[in-house]
C-alpha cells in the first residue's frame, strides 16, 4: 500500500531543507553534513520525477511541487508528534519564540502563574529580535511578536498596545533639581524596521517643554537593559509600561512626571500572538494562548486593546 512513498527519514530532510531554505541550515538541525543533504534530496527528486527546489548561488527556492510537499510534510509531522504525545501520555513543552526584553521582564517572572494553573506543561522560550516564521519552522509552536500590528495577518490576535513611560528610581529623583540635569536612557532597536521611540520623539512632540542640550543620552540595544540601568540609579528611562510593571509594584521604580511634557508619554508598539494553524488544536498550546491573554488583561487593564 505504501510500497512507493519515500522513506520517513528522507521526507524529514526534504522538511528541513524547506522549512530553512538552506541545505547549510538544515544539515544543521539535523546534525548532518550538508553534502548528505544535498544527496538526500537529489535522490529524492529523482525518485519523484520532479523538482523540489530551485539552486541558487546562496540559497533555494521551493519550485510549486516543493511548496506542496512541505505543506503535507508540515501537517504530517505534527500530526505524527501530536498523536505520540497522546499515546504516551507526555504532555509536552511550549514553545515560544519572543523578544528579549519581554520574555526578561514579563514573561519569566508572571510564567509561575501559568505552571501553577496548568501542571505538567513545560514552557521553553526562545528570544531574538527578529521575528521567527511559525508557520514553517516547527521547532517554535507560537510566537509573541512586537510591531505594528497587521490585523488583516492570518493567524495572528493582538494582545496590548503599549505606552512609553518616563521612570527612575525615588532616590534618583529625590537628588534631581532639575531635568536638564538628568541622564536620559533610552533603547535604540537591533530591529531597524521598528520606529524609533526616543526622548528626541518625546520633546520633538512638546516644542515648548525643556531645553535638553545639556542632559546626556545613553541608548542601549536592549529595552531590558534600559531598565536595569534605571534600576542601577543611572537616570530616567523612557520605557513600556508593561515591562516596568513588577518594578514599580515593588517600587524600586516610580514614574517621572514633568509638567512640560504633560505626562511624558507615547503610545508604543504592540504585542501579539502568531499560532499556526496546525498547533490550533494542541491543547497545551490554546491553554498558554489563554492564560496570556487573561493575565495581561488582568494586570495591564487599561492598556489590552483586544
Amino acid at each position: 500500500m505504501y510500497a512507493k512513498l519515500p522513506s520517513l527519514n528522507v521526507l524529514r530532510v526534504f522538511d528541513a531543507a524547506a522549512r530553512q531554505k538552506s541545505f547549510k541550515k538544515a544539515a544543521e538541525e539535523l546534525y548532518v553534513t550538508p553534502t548528505a543533504i544535498s544527496h538526500q534530496i537529489k535522490a529524492l527528486e529523482e525518485g519523484l520525477g520532479v523538482r523540489l527546489f530551485e539552486r541558487k548561488t546562496r540559497a533555494v527556492e521551493l519550485t510549486k511541487d516543493g511548496e506542496l510537499l512541505l505543506s503535507a510534510t508540515t501537517n504530517v509531522f505534527r500530526e505524527l508528534k501530536d498523536t505520540i504525545g497522546e499515546i504516551t501520555g507526555a504532555s509536552g513543552a511550549v514553545t515560544i519564540s519572543t523578544t528579549s526584553s519581554f520574555a526578561s521582564m514579563w514573561l519569566v517572572p508572571n510564567l509561575e502563574k501559568f505552571y501553577l494553573a496548568n501542571p505538567g506543561v513545560e514552557v521553553s522560550i526562545q528570544t531574538g529580535e527578529h521575528k521567527v516564521d511559525v508557520m514553517r519552522d516547527r521547532r517554535v509552536d507560537l510566537a509573541i511578536s512586537y510591531g505594528d500590528y497587521d490585523p488583516t495577518q492570518p493567524h495572528t490576535s493582538k494582545l496590548l498596545t503599549e505606552k512609553f513611560g518616563l521612570y527612575a528610581t525615588p532616590e534618583y529623583l529625590d537628588k534631581l533639581k532639575h531635568l536638564s540635569e538628568a541622564q536620559l536612557l533610552e533603547t535604540e532597536w537591533v530591529n531597524k524596521s521598528l520606529p524609533p521611540v526616543s526622548w528626541e520623539t518625546l520633546f520633538t512632540r512638546h516644542p515648548n517643554g525643556e531645553d535638553l542640550s545639556s542632559c546626556t543620552v545613553r541608548r542601549f540595544d536592549q529595552e531590558h537593559h534600559v531598565i536595569q540601568a534605571a534600576l542601577a540609579g543611572q537616570g530616567i528611562a523612557l520605557v513600556s509600561s508593561i515591562l516596568v510593571g513588577n518594578a514599580l509594584k515593588e517600587g524600586w521604580l516610580v514614574p517621572f512626571s514633568n509638567d512640560q511634557l504633560q505626562g511624558g508619554e507615547i503610545e508604543g508598539l504592540t504585542y501579539y500572538v502568531v499560532v499556526p494553524p496546525h498547533n490550533k488544536r494542541n491543547k497545551n498550546v490554546m491553554a498558554f494562548v489563554k492564560w496570556l491573554s487573561v493575565e495581561i488583561q488582568r494586570i495591564n487593564p487599561a492598556t489590552v486593546l483586544m
